[in-house]
């Protein structure tokens, strides 16, 4: 394994990154709706009953049998199972209540009139169907469908209580490097640590169980060996910070070789964040090199880290949204650039690679091809932060 290589092109990258994920996703379970959430579904969704199960009125006011005017005799509310009507009966029934047998229309509650307990009014069907919805057995959603909330409900209301999904990849965040401080302001030398408390939510975001970051790491090849085996022994996916180029203090590649990791990318052609890299160990763990300056740490996760997650959980690769710039953005020649935009797609101030203001008010990152520059009042592709 070797510390240098051509830099992988910013799209194929991510494609490259994705598929590594989707080739190694667990096999599928049936998770709690939770769990799921998130992941796409490993199996068609299928209705277990009729949905609705039974004729569910729509609306408040009178269930009527026969002709009218109608005696109001009874009263069936949601959750209850009602006796069958006879011709001339009204009974005053809720939404969402079980339509009795025999009931010929539905009079709404602002159309009736009521005196001395017979009601009058036009009435319709105003009810669901059962099986309206799905019938049983029905493919309600294909399987590879995100699983989001609304697909929850779906699940839920179709009779499920799990969902066939591959569960989220458990991550952890190794910082790398003597001169970061956990607590207090920068000082003498050494500056706080942005990286650690900030990854492991975007991880989150992405889709993964993050647990606690670990570090900072005595920059040292034992220490950088050491955590790697620590957080690869309860995660699927470990980023580290810092280390990602060959000085004399970056251990990471050596520390990668030390445990027989092989790469999938090393280095990408973008800026900022270039040295970036993806490894696999022998047992199928990924894990993510980031930059040590945090804007380039940032698009790491954005280039590397989200499309892995998303194939590890069997999603398609994320896809690029669009922003309008409202002013040019300089290209970097045979490198893609990532610029911070808002989301009128004006250039943001303060975007240098080691700094994140800019970043704390961005809608994401305007994508400029190689070769390319980004004109004013051009639409280009916009990658976006998870968790943003």
């Amino acid at each position: 394994m070797t510390g240098t290589a051509a830099p992988m092109n910013w799209a194929e990258a991510r494609e490259t990154a994705w598929a590594a994920g989707y080739a190694a996703r667990p096999a599928a379970s049936e998770l709690p709706f939770g769990e799921a959430v998130g992941s796409a579904l490993a199996a068609p969704l299928v209705a277990v009953s009729d949905l609705p199960a039974f004729p569910t009125s729509a609306v408040d006011g009178w269930a009527i049998a026969g002709g009218g005017p109608w005696r109001v005799d009874g009263a069936v509310l949601a959750g209850q199972v009602p006796q069958a009507m006879k011709p001339g009966q009204a009974v005053t029934i809720a939404t969402g209540a079980q339509v009795p047998e025999g009931a010929e229309g539905i009079i709404r509650l602002e159309h009736g009139t009521l005196e001395d307990d017979l009601v009058d009014g036009p009435a319709a069907r105003e009810w669901r169907e059962a099986g309206e919805e799905a019938a049983h057995g029905d493919e309600l959603l294909a399987a590879g469908t995100p699983i989001s909330p609304p697909v929850v409900g779906l699940a839920a209301a179709a009779g499920h209580a799990t969902l066939p999904a591959h569960a989220k990849p458990g991550a952890r965040v190794v910082v790398f490097g003597d001169e970061l401080l956990t607590s207090g302001v920068s000082r003498e030398g050494r500056v706080r640590d942005s990286l650690g408390p900030m990854v492991p939510h975007m991880l989150t975001a992405a889709g993964a169980a993050a647990g606690p970051s670990i570090g900072p790491v005595e920059d040292t090849l034992e220490a950088h060996v050491a955590a790697l085996r620590e957080a690869l022994a309860d995660a699927d996916l470990v980023c580290t910070t810092g280390g990602t180029m060959v000085g004399p203090v970056d251990h990471l590649h050596a520390a990668l070789a030390e445990i027989g990791a092989e790469y999938v990318i090393n280095t990408v052609a973008v800026r900022p964040g270039f040295p970036m890299l993806l490894a696999r160990t022998e047992d199928g763990k990924f894990i993510a090199g980031l930059p040590g300056n945090p804007q380039s740490a940032v698009i790491a996760v954005v280039s590397l880290v989200a499309p892995l997650l998303a194939g590890l959980r069997g999603l398609p690769l994320p896809p690029l949204q669009t922003v309008r710039l409202a002013e040019a953005v300089p290209g970097r020649g045979s490198f893609t650039h990532l610029a911070l935009v808002d989301r009128a797609g004006n250039r943001l101030g303060h975007h240098g690679s080691a700094m994140l203001r800019g970043l704390a008010n961005a809608a994401g990152f305007a994508v400029i091809g190689p070769e390319g520059t980004g004109a004013a009042g051009a639409a280009v592709e916009l990658a976006t932060v998870p968790g943003v």
